[in-house]
C-alpha cells in the first residue's frame, strides 16, 4: 500500500485517506496509491460505501505542475478519476481547506461531496495557461450546469462552500468535523439503499442554451483576455459536455490539454509560478538566521502613498503611527483610509466592524518621539535625498535598538540614506507600488550593510501583508524604474518621430500591456519621473530630444489625469483618454526643432524598440548584479509593471522571441538610430552568440 494513501474499513466504511504534505498535490506517488486502493477495492466485499479523506490542513490543492515539463507517468489523471467514478459503492468526497484543480476533479469523480463550511473549491487553471484535463470540462457541465461550469473555470475563483451548495458542487456543508460528517453521509446512503450517482451519466441540464451559452462566453474571452489561447480552447472542451458523449468529451479535452500543455502561454505561467517561490531564496539567508518581530510601524508621510503602507499593516493586525508635519495632513491622511476602507464595505469585502477595528489600529502624531516603541518605520514622503536624510537622522534619534528603518524611495541611493544613521545595518529600501494597499509588488532593496536578519524580516514582511517581495541591490531605479527609464525613452522619442502616442500605447496594449507606458506617465503624473531626472543629472545623457515629452508637458502644467491634459485629454464626463491634436501637434514640431528624423514607425517597430530596450537593461542588471535572477525581473514586471502574465515577463519573453534574434534587432537599431542607447549587454550578446537562454543564465547561477 502506498505511504501517502491508505484504506482502512470500520463498519463497513472504507476510508481512503491521501496524505502527502503539504496539500495533497495529485502527484505520481499519490495517483500510484489512489489506484491501489481503488484497484483493491473493486475486489472487495467487505464495504458498502467509501469516504475520501486528506490529511492535513486541505483536501487535494491541484497537480504537480512540475510533471508537465518532466513527463507525467502513469497512471493519468483521466484514467485515475474513471476509476474512481466507476466504483461500485457509493465514494464520499470530504473537503476542507482547499479543493483546487485535480482536488475538485477528484471530487467531481466521487458519486457525493460533503464540504466543511470554510472549504473553497474551484478550478484555477487557466492561470496556469491550461484547463481542467482530468474531466473537469466534462464534469463540471453535468454537476452544476454549462452556463454555471464555465463561471467557474473561466474566473478561477474559488467558491465557498456555501455557494457550492447553492450550484449544486456539493451535497452537503459541515458545520463541524467534515470527516465525521462524510462518514455519516456515507451510512446514511447505505441506509437508503442509495448507490452510485456517476457525474458522467449526468444531463447537461442547460443544453438546450448551449449555442447561446458558447456564444457569449466566446465573445467574453475575446474582449477579456485577448491574445491567449487556452481560454478559447476551454470553451471548446466545456461546449463538447453539451454535444458529446462523456466519453469522446474527455477525448477532446486530453487532446487539448496536451496541444496546450507546453505552448508558450503554458510554459509562461508555469515559470511565473515557480518564479514567484525562487523569489525568497536569497544568498546569505541561511537557516540559522532569524526574522525580529514587527509588532508596531511608523509611517512618516500621510500622503497617497503613506495612507496605502499604513493600510497594508492595519489590515494584518499591526499597530500603526503615521507622522507628518502637520495635523491639518494627519486628520486628510486618515480621511482618505477611512473613504478607501469605506468602498471596501459598500463592495462587501469588508464589514463595518473590520472597517472601525481597522481604523482604532492608525494614530497620527506630529512628533517622532510617538515612534519609540516601533519595530518598523517606513519613509514614505516626497523622493528628494536631503528631506529623506532629515527623516532618517530624526528616526535614528528615537527608535529603539532593533528598529528597523525603510524607505519607500523609488529611485535614490539607500546607500547614500543609511549613510545618515549610526545604524546602516538597520536600513533597507522598501519600495511599494501606487497604490500601496491594492498593487502586489515590493521592491526590498539591500543596502551595502543592511544585515540578512533585516533582509529575511522584509522577505516575511512582504508575505505578511500579501505582497510579493522582490530584492534588488542598489542602483538608480532599481528593477523596475530602471528598466522602465529605456522602454519610456523609446516611447517619447518616437513621439518625436511622428508617432502619436495612441500609436504608440495601442501596439503596446494591442500586444497585452495593462496600459500603454505613456498613459501610465499621465496617470501617475507626469512631472514624478521629471522631478527624478532634476534630482539626478549625473543620469540625464547630453541629449537634448532625452524624455523632451515630458519636460514640454510639464513646462505647459499639463500633468496628466489630475490636471485634464497630459499626452492625452480627460475632459469627457467619463475622464476616458482621449487624443490632444494640440498635444500632438506640439511634440512633432519640437522634434523637428530639434531635427530628430521624422518617421512613422509601425506596431513592430514600437514593440521592438520598447520592450528590447527595456530586455537589454535587463540583462545589464543581471550582469551588475542588481537583480539575482532573470526569473526575479520577470517576476517585478508582471506584478508591478502590467507586463502580461501569458508572456511570462520580459525575460522569459526575450527567450521565446530568441536571444539571437534581440541581439540582432539590437545591432540593427544601433547603425539606424541614436547607437548611445542601441549598444547590446555584454551578457545579452554572450548568450545571444552561444544559443543559450536566460533561463539557462539562472540555472547555471544555482550550480
Amino acid at each position: 500500500m502506498s505511504d501517502v494513501v491508505t484504506l482502512s474499513v470500520t463498519d463497513r466504511i472504507a476510508t481512503v485517506t491521501i496524505d502527502s504534505p503539504p496539500v495533497n498535490a495529485a502527484d505520481h506517488p499519490v495517483r500510484a496509491g489512489l489506484q491501489k486502493v481503488f484497484t483493491d477495492l473493486a475486489g472487495r466485499a467487505d464495504y458498502d460505501a467509501a469516504v475520501v479523506v486528506c490529511a492535513g490542513r486541505t483536501f487535494m490543492a491541484g497537480a504537480d505542475i512540475g510533471e508537465f515539463d518532466t513527463g507525467i507517468k502513469p497512471p493519468h489523471h483521466q484514467d485515475l478519476f474513471n476509476l474512481v467514478e466507476s466504483c461500485a459503492k457509493p465514494v464520499v468526497a470530504a473537503l476542507h481547506g482547499t479543493a483546487l484543480g485535480a482536488g475538485t476533479e477528484l471530487a467531481m469523480a466521487c458519486h457525493y461531496r460533503v464540504a466543511d463550511k470554510g472549504a473553497r473549491i474551484g478550478l484555477p487553471e487557466l492561470s496556469l495557461g491550461i484547463i481542467p484535463g482530468a474531466g473537469g470540462t466534462q464534469r463540471a457541465p453535468r454537476l452544476i450546469g454549462l452556463d454555471a461550469a464555465m463561471d467557474l473555470v473561466l474566473s478561477g475563483k474559488p467558491v465557498p462552500a456555501a455557494k457550492a451548495l447553492e450550484l449544486g458542487l456539493v451535497d452537503e456543508v459541515a458545520a463541524a468535523d467534515v470527516n465525521a460528517a462524510a462518514l455519516a453521509y456515507a451510512k446514511k446512503l447505505v441506509a437508503e439503499g442509495k448507490g452510485p450517482r456517476r457525474t458522467c451519466d449526468l444531463a447537461v441540464k442547460d443544453a438546450a442554451k448551449a449555442a447561446e451559452i458558447i456564444a457569449a462566453r466566446q465573445a467574453q474571452v475575446a474582449k477579456t483576455m485577448k491574445n491567449r489561447t487556452s481560454p478559447l480552447k476551454l470553451v471548446e472542451a466545456m461546449a463538447a459536455a453539451a454535444s458529446l458523449p462523456f466519453a469522446e468529451g474527455l477525448k477532446l479535452e486530453a487532446d487539448i490539454s496536451r496541444q496546450l500543455e507546453h505552448a508558450v502561454e503554458a510554459r509562461a505561467m508555469r515559470h511565473l509560478f515557480f518564479a514567484d517561490r525562487e523569489v525568497r531564496k536569497i544568498p546569505g539567508i541561511t537557516k540559522d538566521i532569524k526574522a525580529r518581530p514587527i509588532r508596531k510601524v511608523g509611517i512618516i508621510g500621510a500622503g497617497t502613498m503613506g495612507g496605502g503602507i499604513a493600510m497594508c499593516f492595519a489590515n494584518i493586525g499591526v499597530p500603526v503611527t503615521i507622522i507628518d508635519v502637520s495635523d491639518e495632513n494627519l486628520q486628510r491622511g486618515l480621511g482618505i483610509i477611512r473613504k478607501n476602507y469605506e468602498r471596501s464595505v459598500s463592495r462587501g469585502s469588508l464589514t463595518a466592524e473590520q472597517l472601525e477595528s481597522r481604523m482604532g489600529l492608525l494614530s497620527v502624531s506630529t512628533d517622532y518621539a510617538a515612534l519609540k516603541d516601533a519595530d518598523l518605520a517606513i519613509e514614505a514622503v516626497f523622493e528628494k535625498m536631503e528631506l529623506k536624510k532629515d527623516i532618517f537622522a530624526r528616526l535614528d534619534a528615537v527608535l529603539p535598538a532593533g528598529a528597523i528603518l525603510g524607505t519607500n524611495t523609488s529611485t535614490l541611493d539607500i546607500d547614500e540614506i543609511a549613510a545618515t544613521t549610526k545604524r546602516p545595518a538597520d536600513v533597507i529600501g522598501l519600495h511599494f507600488f501606487s497604490p500601496a494597499n491594492v498593487m502586489p509588488l515590493l521592491e526590498i532593496v539591500q543596502g551595502a550593510k543592511t544585515s540578512m536578519d533585516v533582509l529575511l524580516t522584509a522577505l516575511d514582511m512582504a508575505k505578511l501583508i500579501k505582497k510579493t517581495g522582490v530584492v534588488s541591490k542598489v542602483c538608480y531605479g532599481f528593477i523596475g524604474n530602471r528598466m522602465m527609464d529605456p522602454y519610456g525613452r523609446e516611447a517619447e522619442r518616437m513621439v518625436l518621430e511622428g508617432a502619436t502616442p495612441a500609436d504608440i500605447d495601442g501596439a503596446l496594449e494591442g500586444w497585452g500591456m495593462a496600459m500603454g507606458i505613456l498613459a501610465v506617465y499621465d496617470m501617475a503624473g507626469i512631472e514624478v519621473g521629471d522631478n527624478t531626472r532634476i534630482a539626478n543629472p549625473h543620469m540625464v545623457p547630453d541629449d537634448p530630444s532625452f524624455y523632451r515629452c515630458s519636460a514640454l508637458l510639464v513646462a505647459n502644467k499639463w500633468l496628466g489625469q489630475k490636471t485634464g491634459r497630459g499626452y492625452y485629454r480627460y475632459d469627457s464626463p467619463d475622464r476616458k483618454r482621449a487624443p490632444c491634436p494640440e498635444v500632438i501637434e506640439m511634440m512633432h514640431a519640437e522634434g523637428k526643432r530639434l531635427n530628430v528624423p521624422a518617421r512613422k514607425p509601425g506596431k513592430d517597430e514600437i514593440l521592438e524598440r520598447c520592450l528590447y530596450s527595456m530586455i537589454n537593461e535587463g540583462a545589464k542588471l543581471l550582469e551588475e548584479g542588481i537583480a539575482l535572477r532573470a526569473s526575479d525581473i520577470d517576476v517585478v514586471y508582471t506584478a508591478g509593471y502590467g507586463f502580461p502574465r501569458y508572456r511570462g515577463g520580459p525575460m522569459f519573453y526575450a527567450d521565446t522571441v530568441g536571444l539571437k534574434v534581440i541581439y540582432d534587432k539590437i545591432v540593427e537599431f544601433g547603425k539606424t538610430l541614436d547607437p548611445r542607447y542601441w549598444t547590446p549587454a555584454p551578457l545579452l550578446e554572450k548568450l545571444a552568440k552561444s544559443g543559450s537562454t536566460f533561463a539557462e543564465w539562472d540555472a547555471s547561477k544555482g550550480k
